[in-house]
């Protein structure tokens, strides 16, 4: 991945901050990333530029299939399913449909008669309705365990996770669920994690298509 395609640069100006941008990060965190491979890398060099957070060199774990199992998905056009609308607006360049169905109407009731999280309902709602493609979670740990559960059942069709939900409540027992599971998956370790590392994991990934 050129710098340019790293921050998305289109001036001789941008480029030079990302040129810059990227030597940085990599001083600061190559020895931590050294043994993944060129994807992981772009990841993870991501979103610590997307966070300016060093750390998450260290919180980053990405299961052995994920990148390919997520490049698959996505060079086949399959949808991309976000937790919030948040996300879904950071997600730039795919030739394929980011979906949320969060503010649905149905997914409203959905929640209201099951008593769960509209989060939780809208990835119901989804594999309902023929879902299929990549689950990405940045901020609802009950969509997370839901994908996983509905996985489980062969009741929804998802290819892989992005699950790095942020949070004190139910985020670091859904990542490490999830890092535990057969599911192709990328999440971050404890409560750090959020709409920017979400974004910043998809769009690393399309830059690549």
């Amino acid at each position: 991945m050129t710098d340019q395609m790293f921050m998305g640069a289109s001036t001789k100006q941008g480029y030079d901050i990302a040129t810059k941008s990227r030597q940085i990060i990599r001083n600061l965190i190559g020895d931590e990333i050294k043994d993944l491979k060129p994807a992981e890398k772009d990841i993870v060099e991501r979103i610590v530029h997307s966070t300016a957070d060093p750390e998450y060199a260290k919180l980053v774990h990405i299961s052995a299939d994920f990148v390919d199992a997520a490049m698959k998905s996505l060079r086949n056009n399959e949808d991309i399913l976000t937790d919030i609308n948040m996300v879904k607006y950071g997600i730039t360049r795919y030739d394929g449909e980011v979906k949320c169905f969060i503010k649905d109407e149905e997914v409203k009731k959905i929640a209201k008669e099951h008593q769960i999280t509209r989060a939780a309902a809208a990835i119901r709602y989804a594999g309902e309705n023929d879902f299929e493609g990549i689950v990405v979670s940045g901020n609802a740990p009950t969509a997370v365990f839901e994908a996983m559960d509905l996985y489980s059942k062969d009741e929804i069709n998802l290819k892989a996770i992005v699950g790095v939900p942020v949070g004190f409540v139910g985020a670091a027992d859904s990542k490490e669920a999830l890092r535990k599971s057969n599911i192709p998956n990328v999440i971050t370790e404890g409560p750090k994690g959020g709409t920017p590392v979400a974004v910043a994991c998809v769009n690393s990934l399309i830059q690549h298509l």
